[in-house]
């Protein structure tokens, strides 16, 4: 089961850093809640489609330094680059927590930290 949800992650995640967010929402419940630590929480898959079109209008890229699962949990820890509104790379270091429930990721706990500044 831990290998196989650390599977269904790893194929999330290659969607959205493909731009296919209809494609990572396919790995999700219907009923997903999505949160990140000292930030929103959506709740319900239609909730992260509509987050999705502005939160990853330019698809970002992960780099997992380290996938940890246990039970029906999987545990990402590693770098995420985005842009910003002005086209700018951001940083940030990221530990994302995800839940799984019948093979699909049912409830993340994002905890994101910037590790610098663009053009610093």
């Amino acid at each position: 089961m831990s290998e196989s949800n650390k599977n269904v992650l790893q194929q999330a995640n290659a969607a959205v850093s493909r731009g296919d967010n209809e494609g990572f929402l396919s790995f999700c419940t219907d009923d997903l809640v999505w949160s990140t630590v000292g930030g929103e929480t959506l709740r319900g898959k239609e909730a992260v489609r509509a987050w999705m079109v502005d939160g990853y209008a330019e698809p970002p890229t992960f780099t997992v330094r380290e996938l940890v699962a246990e039970g029906d949990f999987v545990v990402a820890l590693g770098d995420i680059e985005s842009k910003d509104e002005k086209g700018s790379p951001v940083q940030n270091a990221y530990s994302d927590v995800w839940r799984f429930r019948d093979g699909k990721m049912a409830e993340l706990r994002a905890f994101v930290i910037p590790v610098g500044s663009a053009g610093a």
